[in-house]
């Protein structure tokens, strides 16, 4: 398996500290098995969350044609989101660097969303430290803009509240979400939920998160109510 730095040298991002960069791939469960390492990549997160809050925010402040403030918060909230930092990790092949120990590789770690969004963020920090802003920005402008490039006009509606909305409006007061089903693997499965307008199932959405079932069922249902 290649390390990190193959795919810095590779992409000829001038990095100066390795020992920087390394912790920002170390899991707490492979520091707890090499005692030798100065430290994990907890505090590299809280920096590249910064960063990319930073960067997120400068994107979609000089989009054309402008945003509003709300779409800006709601598109800002889904770009750096778990779910979408572990895409973008898995884009850009970083899931193969991240350092764990025994029993986490084992139980699937390599494949988890949470460990891959942090080790992204992580990565993130550290590049901002050692190499400035702009290097990072050329790594996030290949898939951070190229998903929101991809995605905006779905990023952007919320189908679970233009729903709520719209039921409201129609006097028409509960909504309910049901999970039908999970299937797959417990780091990686795919849920399907049903929802129902006063006990009438109106839609279905399937989903690698309760949420995102949620939402494409919300859609689903607001599309037939609507048209």
């Amino acid at each position: 398996m290649n390390d990190i730095f193959s795919w810095l040298d590779d992409k000829k991002i001038p990095y100066k500290s390795k020992a920087l960069i390394k912790q920002a791939c170390i899991h707490t469960s492979f520091l707890n098995e090499h005692k030798q390492e100065k430290g994990d990549n907890e505090r590299l997160e809280f920096m590249g969350d910064a960063v990319l809050q930073l960067y997120s925010t400068n994107v979609l402040f000089h989009r054309e044609p402008m945003l509003s403030e709300g779409d800006m918060t709601r598109l800002r909230s889904q770009l750096v989101r778990e779910e979408a930092l572990a895409l973008y990790a898995r884009d850009l092949g970083w899931q193969e660097y991240i350092l764990l120990g025994v029993g986490e590789e084992r139980s699937g770690g390599r494949n988890r969303d949470s460990l891959l969004a942090d080790m992204f963020e992580a990565l993130i920090g550290a590049l901002y430290l050692d190499c400035g802003f702009d290097v990072v920005a050329k790594i996030l402008d290949s898939v951070l803009v190229a998903h929101l490039e991809k995605n905006q006009e779905a990023l952007v509606i919320d189908y679970k509240t233009k729903l709520q909305e719209y039921v409201q409006s129609d006097n028409r007061n509960t909504i309910s979400y049901q999970v039908v089903s999970s299937t797959g693997p417990s780091n990686n499965p795919t849920f399907i939920v049903s929802i129902s307008v006063d006990d009438i199932v109106l839609g279905m959405g399937e989903g690698h998160s309760k949420k995102k079932a949620e939402q494409a069922a919300a859609k689903n249902a607001f599309e037939k109510m609507v048209h």
